[in-house]
């Protein structure tokens, strides 16, 4: 039998890696993803500074007017400037969103990797939690508790982690189901490494892409249920430039200027699917690398 020829080998091997490297290349669209992604980080970190206006000032005199100069989308109702407001409302925006995904993925990774690795009586307890939350229709649950406990954007924020933290808890737990007969896990439990070590240390970061892209599409959904609440009154303040509220005050006054309803709406849809692409763009780059790994 003939030996393979290195220099054949070596070609493989280099096609290999300027195909896994088109893959990870960024398309157009994550291009324009990231690109926007950062707009709305910018905006979020120095609205102040970029608002052409003030977005609380008032101007009854020039209340639903349309594009005209020093105001390129408008103004609404009171005559505060449209494209300020949608600039200001940026940081109120990702905040929550920020903060949930932060939760939920902490959550969901320590219960996911011990219900996953560890089994038993602990994943069995785990699951019915996991079963008895997702059985609560969450948005109504957020309305009733804000009902009584009053409609403040961190009962907000933190009624949407507990609701969405076994959805990450079962993605996670069937990624660590999935390592768990690994032969590099059966070794470091043949070392006598503890259970906390084998799965936070070894477990962990062969799941790491799953948790990262499930926490951006955690930060999407949080982002469009937050935006859901605040269109029905639960959240932000009134006064407080917020896109879905900016929505719910449009509905009113979209004949008479109809950038007050496309600009908060646009903002929400392309915020969250930019953060979806850039998720399943960051998934598929970490994967690539776990397997040249």
């Amino acid at each position: 039998m003939s030996a393979i020829d290195p220099t054949l080998q070596l070609d493989v091997d280099l096609d290999g890696a300027a195909r896994s490297r088109r893959r990870t290349r960024p398309s157009f669209v994550v291009i324009f993803a990231m690109v926007f992604f950062g707009a709305v980080l910018l905006c979020a970190i120095f609205g102040s500074h970029i608002a052409p206006e003030n977005p609380l000032q008032q101007n009854l005199g020039l209340a639903l007017s349309g594009p005209v100069g020093g105001h390129p989308l408008g103004t609404d109702e009171l005559g505060r400037d449209v494209l300020s407001r949608v600039i200001a409302g940026a940081r109120h925006a990702i905040e929550g969103p920020f903060l949930i995904a932060i939760g939920v993925t902490l959550i969901g990774t320590m219960l996911g990797l011990l219900a996953g690795y560890r089994g038993g009586k602990i994943d069995s307890l785990i699951m019915r939690w996991v079963d008895l939350t997702w059985s609560l229709p969450g948005l109504l649950v957020v309305i009733v508790v804000a009902g009584v406990l009053g409609s403040g954007y961190l009962i907000a924020v933190a009624m949407l982690t507990v609701l969405e933290a076994p959805a990450a808890t079962r993605v996670i737990r069937a990624a660590a189901l999935e390592q768990r007969p690994r032969p590099y896990v059966e070794a470091a439990e043949t070392l006598g490494l503890s259970r906390r070590r084998v799965m936070f240390r070894h477990i962990g970061p062969n799941v790491m892409p799953i948790i990262i892209a499930n926490g951006f599409l955690t930060f999407a959904f949080a982002l469009i249920s937050l935006a859901g609440l605040a269109f029905v009154g639960i959240g932000s303040e009134p006064a407080t430039p917020d896109w879905g509220r900016m929505l719910f005050a449009a509905i009113s006054t979209f004949f008479q200027n109809p950038w007050t309803a496309i600009a908060p709406a646009l903002a929400i849809a392309l915020t969250a699917l930019s953060v979806n692409l850039l998720g399943d763009w960051m998934f598929e780059r970490l994967s690539d690398r776990g397997r040249a790994r």
